[in-house]
């Protein structure tokens, strides 16, 4: 340049199918990406005065799901006909009161007693029975006898708890869930004091297709209707990627404005091995969805509930 200034660098034009990553030397293709986004910066942010380019939504596995053929139009009377003649149906008509029975695989060990314990903290009128010995099919007819309208089976593997069977009675249906991340009261961070006996508001999150439908009834169903808003208290159910998280929280207004949560616990997560016609029967019953791994996880976007 004249007066002996050093050169203006010039401005690098890429060709349009041209990727910095052809470049072999590694620190001439880490200059060039470095050069080429400050050329970005420069160049995109358009005339002085002009408007901001759009700032892009990351992509994330969960908004670039693919799109399930089974996922539910809240206004699809096919499935407003189904679920007003499935088994849940007499829970959302109020002709039934949830009853639990919440038990055990086996002669339980101590993680798996406290967790049983802790559940029946968050589910209103549960009541755990451990198990000696009597086998599943014994227990139902028991339970329907007795009027319970649930049977939840905690299964444990070397004294950690690993499994959940939700049995809805008389007629069925039944769920196989792996559970995992199990973490009890005391393992939780600053937990609330402990759970007060008021109902608590059920939140089911992204249960959107027709399984995910049939699950999320199955958790609401039991919980008894009405909750109590003076205990403050939300069971939280929220699928994510055909998670489920659970959680269990009371919240403190804290003033008109703000509002301040505390977990109480217990927290697990679930993942839907199976769902089955019918109640529990390892040996004949019938399977309207299995998880199969091979065949179904084809895809990391691809979900069922």
């Amino acid at each position: 340049g004249e007066d002996g200034a050093p050169p203006a660098p010039e401005r690098v034009l890429f060709p349009p199918t041209f990727s910095v990553s052809e470049i072999k030397n590694k620190q001439r293709r880490h200059f060039m990406f470095l050069r080429w986004k400050q050329q970005q910066r420069k160049g995109g942010r358009g005339p002085p005065g002009g408007r901001a380019p759009p700032k892009a939504i990351p992509k994330t596995i969960e908004n670039q799901r693919v799109y399930d053929e089974t996922t539910v139009d809240p206004n699809d009377e096919e499935v407003a006909f189904d679920e007003a003649t499935d088994e849940f149906a007499p829970y959302f008509n109020r002709q039934t009161v949830p009853k639990i029975l919440i038990t055990t695989s086996d002669r339980p060990r101590g993680r798996t007693v406290r967790f049983c314990e802790q559940l029946s903290t968050v589910i209103p009128n549960s009541h755990v029975y451990y198990r000696r010995g009597l086998a599943l099919k014994k227990i139902i007819p028991q339970c329907i006898a007795r009027d319970f309208t649930d049977l939840i089976v905690i299964n444990e593997d070397r004294k950690i708890p690993n499994g959940l069977v939700l049995c809805h009675l008389p007629e069925g249906p039944t769920a196989h869930f792996r559970m995992s991340s199990v973490r009890l009261r005391k393992e939780i961070k600053r937990t609330g004091k402990e759970p007060t006996e008021h109902k608590p508001e059920v939140i089911l999150n992204n249960f959107t297709t027709r399984l995910g439908h049939s699950i999320g009834r199955m958790f609401a169903s039991l919980f008894p209707h009405d909750p109590q808003f003076i205990g403050r208290q939300v069971a939280t159910f929220h699928n994510q990627r055909d998670y489920i998280f659970f959680r269990f929280h009371r919240y403190i207004f804290k003033s008109e404005k703000k509002v301040g949560i505390q977990e109480l616990g217990p927290r697990f997560t679930l993942k839907l091995r199976s769902l089955q016609r019918g109640t529990f029967d390892s040996k004949f019953g019938e399977y309207e969805w299995i998880h199969k791994r091979r065949e179904m996880d084809t895809s990391r976007r691809k979900f069922h509930l």
